[in-house]
Parts: C-alpha cells; structure tokens; sequence
C-alpha cells in the first residue's frame, strides 16, 4: 500500500499559499464570468424591486415559490461548516483536517446568501426591518413572537454569528504566516487581523480550547436552525403536507446530507484548480462517502416515514396531495428525478470504493444530490399551497417567470465568487492542521512516550 508523502513545513507553506501570494492564471478570466453573473443577478433584483412580484411567477395560492425553495436550500447547505468542522471536531476524526476551512467558509457564504431571499420574497425589503424590532414604539404594534418567522433571523443571525468567530478563530495562525510572509498594505492588514499571534505554547493553547468550546456552543445551533425553518411550514395552517412532527429532525438530517455534499463538491474544485493531491487525497473522499451513505440512508428513512405518517391518518386531502406529488404530471416526473438524484445513483456509487477514491464520479454525484435536494424543497413547498384548503376555488399550478430562475442562478454565482474571492486573499486549507498532520503521521503515541514511525513510500 502506498503510504503519504511526509511534508515539510516550508513546503506546507509553499504550496498551501500559492494562490494567496501568487494569482494563478485561471482565476482572473473565472472571477470575470462570476462577476458578471453576479452583476446580472443584482440588475435583476432591482428591476423586480422596482416592477414588483408581479414579474414573478407568484400568484394566489402558492405565494412560496423558488425564492423561499433556495432560501431553505442554501441554509441546508450551511450545515456543512457545523458537521464538519465542530461535530469531527469533537471526535478528532483526523481526516477532517483539510476541508474545515472550506466547509466553515461555506456556511458563512451560504447563510448570507439565504439571507437575501426573505428579503427579496417580501417585495418591499426596507419594511421588513419594522416587522422584526418596531422602531415607531408610540403605536404599540410588536411583532408576533410565536411565529416562526419571526424565529428565523434571530437563529440565521446567531448561527452566522457563531459560524463567522468559528471561522475567524481558525484562521489566525494562517494569518500570522501571511503576516509574516507580506509587504506594504497587505502586511499592515494582516497584522491587524492576526491579533498579535506569536505562536507560543499559551496562545496555541487558547486557541485549541476556543475550537473546541466554540464547536460545543454551535451543536445546539446546529439543530435549532434548521428546526425552526422546517417549522415555518408545520405550523402554517391549512397547507396540506406540512403538518408532520418529523419536520425538525427531517429537515436537519436533509441539510447535513446537502451540505457534506456540497463540502465535496468544493474539495474536487480545490484539488483540481489549486493541485493540492497532497491534502485532499482519495482517502478524504472515501472518509466523506461513507459518512454520506450513513446520513443519505437516514434521510431516506424520515422522506418515507413523513410519506407514511401523511397516509396514516387517512385524512382525503393529505392522500389527494399524495397522488398529485406521485402519479400526476409533471410532479411525478420530478419526484423520481429528486429519488434518483438524490440517494440511488450517488449511494449506488458510493457503495464501491473505486467509485469513492475517483474524483470526477465523487464531484458529479455530489452534484447530483444537491438537484435532488433543492427538488425535494420545491416539491414540500409547492404542491401543498397549490392544494391549499383556504383557497378551494383557486387551485392553481406554479412556474417561476425567467426573473426568478435568474436570481437563483445569481445566488450560486455569487457564492462561488465570494468564495475565490477569499481564497485570493486567505488560504482554504489550515495550514496549522495540514502540519498537525504531518506529526501524526510520522509519530505515534505509546502510553506516555512519543515514538518516531517508519514510513516508507
């Protein structure tokens, strides 16, 4: 068996900052096609600012539609950073090492990206801001706290919060080598930003314990959030489909498997633009597709299960709402696409370890789960409001107006321009765990003593 190649600490240095102090040729031309997505999502939003929903296909009685499925989306997909950073974090599974920073960047960018959907659902975002703290106190009109719309900023601005320090505490060491590596400008913010970090045994020391206390303090977050955004439809009256008490525990399992899958995806991009082979190695991807068999099966088990609970009852319009998602077109056609997109192709693979150690299948099937998970939001929100019970004489379907489909795409742009844009400036793999690693592997613990190993290439 071919063992790691050990790595010095110049060359971890060397390699893990190339394209922080050296722009790599891809990166102007990417950034160019990036940015000119993101440019035509922001003239987009503000022509429908401007123009109002009605250039949207939003109408009476499906008043959710794609922008509230990608706001669900993306804050699914910020679960990531928590899964993989706090949660192998606390059980010092030591092959989470290179894609920490990743997965934690990952949920900052997506968190703020969900954040724009609320805002651009309401039509009017400058009032929203009244409806959350009431500035104009004499009138006496406060929010109402028992609704879950109420509850999502306060858990989405506490989880952003929290993932943001997570992310800042990591990166300082980082930022002490750029520091100390940078002229001009640069070095004088870097400097700042490292807080004074020498690197001796009591700053490491603080830092370790703020790692590991910061992971512990996010687990509950971890749960809550996406908790309370599945509540914002268990608790809306009159929409068939959404009443299930599985809704909580449905929609975090949901998330973990769309944001470890989106962490993969990242780690394929990274390996291939930046030839990091020596970090992010076949036996990270092996390591991450068994932990996706596990979760994809237990998301597997809550969508029957909620199926089951919904026909249990044998309540005629849960079992009518049923047949539409199943048998009648074209929802049926998108409930088998959103079957095989997201578990049986990729856990079909994924159950082979040559599949697993392959890069490109790793990278497509992936992909192929987060379309089944943002199918699997669209079909929860839609049918049920096109069935809505309040407004018997209108049912009616739903399809987004190109207005729409642009703001999605624009969302997926702008985070993957947001995130080159900080790899440009900081680096996406630890460099402190990269060399951590490097001591594991070359000695081992014996009791109390520390033994040198043998590796042999």
């Amino acid at each position: 068996m071919q063992q790691r190649r050990i790595l010095s600490e110049k060359q971890i240095n060397a390699e893990l900052l190339n394209g922080n102090l050296a722009t790599p040729k891809w990166y102007f031309p990417v950034m160019g096609v990036l940015g000119t997505g993101v440019i035509i999502g922001f003239i987009t939003i503000l022509y429908m600012f401007n123009r109002g929903l009605g250039v949207t296909g939003l109408a009476r009685p499906v008043y959710w539609g794609l922008f509230i499925t990608t706001f669900v989306f993306w804050v699914g997909i910020s679960h990531a950073g928590i899964m993989i950073s706090a949660i192998l974090r606390l059980t010092q599974a030591e092959w989470r090492r290179p894609v920490t920073r990743a997965a934690e960047l990952l949920t900052v960018f997506s968190l703020l990206t969900a954040l724009f959907f609320p805002l651009m659902h309401a039509g009017r975002p400058w009032r929203i801001a009244y409806w959350l703290l009431p500035y104009d106190f004499a009138r006496g009109i406060w929010p109402n706290v028992r609704s879950p719309l109420f509850w999502d900023p306060i858990a989405i601005g506490t989880y952003l919060t929290g993932s943001t320090l997570f992310l800042f505490v990591a990166l300082i060491p980082d930022l002490a080598i750029l520091r100390d590596r940078t002229t001009g400008i640069k070095k004088g913010i870097y400097t700042v930003l490292a807080l004074g970090w020498r690197g001796n045994p009591r700053q490491w020391q603080l830092q370790v314990v703020a790692g590991i206390l910061l992971s512990a303090l996010m687990l509950p977050i971890f749960v809550s959030v996406h908790s309370i955004v599945s509540w914002d439809f268990a608790v809306t009256p009159a929409v068939e489909g959404w009443h299930s008490t599985i809704f909580a525990p449905y929609f975090v399992i949901g998330a973990v498997h769309s944001g470890v899958s989106a962490v993969v995806t990242m780690m394929c991009l990274m390996r291939w633009l930046w030839k990091w082979n020596n970090y992010i190695r076949p036996e990270h991807f092996d390591a991450l597709a068994r932990l996706l068999i596990v979760v994809a099966t237990a998301w597997l088990g809550f969508t029957f299960l909620e199926l089951i609970f919904s026909l249990y009852g044998r309540d005629a319009p849960e079992i009518a709402l049923r047949e539409l998602q199943i048998f009648t077109w074209p929802w049926n056609l998108i409930f088998i696409t959103f079957l095989l997109t997201g578990y049986i192709i990729p856990v079909g693979c994924w159950l082979f370890k040559r599949c697993r150690n392959n890069i490109a299948i790793m990278f497509w099937t992936t992909i192929l789960v987060n379309v089944g998970m943002w199918l699997e939001r669209f079909l929860i929100i839609v049918p049920g409001l096109a069935r809505k019970q309040v407004f018997v004489y209108t049912w009616e379907g739903y399809w987004p107006s190109p207005v729409e489909w642009i703001i999605m795409t624009w969302s997926f742009a702008w985070v993957s321009f947001l995130m080159l844009l900080f790899a440009r400036f900081f680096p996406l793999v630890p460099l402190f765990e990269a060399k951590e690693s490097q001591v594991f592997t070359t000695e081992m613990k014996v009791g109390r003593a520390t033994v040198p190993m043998v590796i042999r290439e």
